[in-house]
């Protein structure tokens, strides 16, 4: 599989990307994530995604399960680690999680260099290829929020703060390269503003949501990423499975379905469980039945070869599944199944935005 240059960098990622969040949780448990590791790599990959904070759902019991897993993986196979870009993220100001930072508000450039050391340990490595925000320390609406509130600003760490914090680990060399990930176009340029002026590390990517349910980096942060020579990579393309097509009989209610929607009641409050996203993401699933493709198939394939797109973040729990993602890499969209994707969003815009 080809290699695609992140941003300025010299990271070279394949345009799939293996997603970690469910690893360590009850749908795919140590054995089955080195499986899935060993064959991403078989297939081609070589970049790898992680955070903190997963498993998904986040929890006190499993914080910090799924790095350590892929730790276990690079320790019994030392001779990988050269093979893979490895991105990890420390997670934004968690509010509420009185598990960690005490449930801060803020993170300071103090709370990433010790977020970078724990998941170097729990790694077991010494560097960490892409160091990524996992989403910002402002308040701005996020994981389905509409709405920037003023009011809510002030008294947390500045973005000079943050790449200050970054570039520690980049000096101690610890963080090969920086990204940011859930953040806004305003966001993205002020980073780059403030690393040009001050001389801080430049952000080589920006890690957000992008599915055919919520397009809205289509709206002026796609100018941004190309015109910055930043990358985009995209999370959630099956839109938490709901563009799978394994909701569409039976919604979220059926005892059989192990999907996260239907396993953990409290992703249903999120932005893929709204009515609309269900009904929308059936819309499209009947669009792919139409011209004879799966429902992953098109939304994948409609990610993959979307020029935004530098590397997808693909989710998978089992073997067969990673094939399928894998092998739609091949599919090319007809632009008459394009411009009916774009009349579905016309009338249902970015449902999961």
């Amino acid at each position: 599989m080809q290699r695609i240059p992140l941003g300025r960098s010299e990271l070279r990622v394949s345009p799939i990307c293996l997603g970690t969040m469910t690893f360590g949780e009850v749908q795919v448990d140590a054995p089955a994530a080195h499986r899935l590791l060993d064959h991403a790599l078989e297939r081609g990959l070589n970049f790898i995604d992680t955070a903190e904070m997963y498993p998904v759902p986040a929890s006190e019991a499993r914080y910090g399960v799924t790095e350590s897993l892929i730790g276990e993986w690079l320790k019994k196979r030392p001779q990988l680690r050269s093979r893979i870009v490895l991105a990890t993220k420390a997670a934004g100001p968690v509010r509420g999680y009185k598990w960690m930072r005490n449930g801060s508000a803020d993170v300071t450039a103090d709370d990433i260099v010790a977020s970078c050391d724990a998941s170097l340990k729990r790694l077991n490595t010494e560097v960490i290829d892409l160091y990524q925000l996992h989403w910002p320390t402002r308040a701005v609406p996020m994981f389905g929020g509409l709405y920037y509130t003023p009011k809510d600003e002030g008294g947390l760490t500045s973005i000079e703060g943050q790449l200050r914090g970054l570039q520690r680990l980049v000096e101690a060399g610890k963080v090969r390269h920086v990204g940011l990930s859930n953040e806004t176009p305003w966001g993205v340029g002020e980073f780059l503003r403030v690393a040009d002026a001050e001389g801080l590390p430049r952000i080589a990517s920006v890690q957000n949501a992008y599915s055919l349910l919520n397009r809205s980096v289509d709206n002026g942060l796609d100018e941004v990423l190309h015109r910055e020579q930043v990358s985009l990579l995209a999370y959630s393309p099956l839109g938490f499975g709901l563009l799978s097509g394994k909701y569409d009989a039976a919604g979220f209610d059926d005892p059989a379905n192990r999907g996260r929607l239907s396993v953990f009641d409290s992703m249903r409050k999120q932005r893929h469980g709204r009515v609309e996203a269900l009904t929308t993401a059936r819309l499209y699933n009947a669009l792919a039945r139409e011209h004879g493709l799966s429902p992953a198939q098109l939304a994948l394939a409609f990610c993959y070869r979307n020029w935004r797109v530098a590397s997808t973040i693909i989710g998978v729990t089992t073997i067969e599944q990673l094939d399928e993602n894998i092998e739609a890499w091949e599919i090319d969209l007809e632009p008459e199944v394009l411009e009916a994707i774009d009349r579905i969003r016309w009338q249902h815009r970015d449902p999961a935005q």
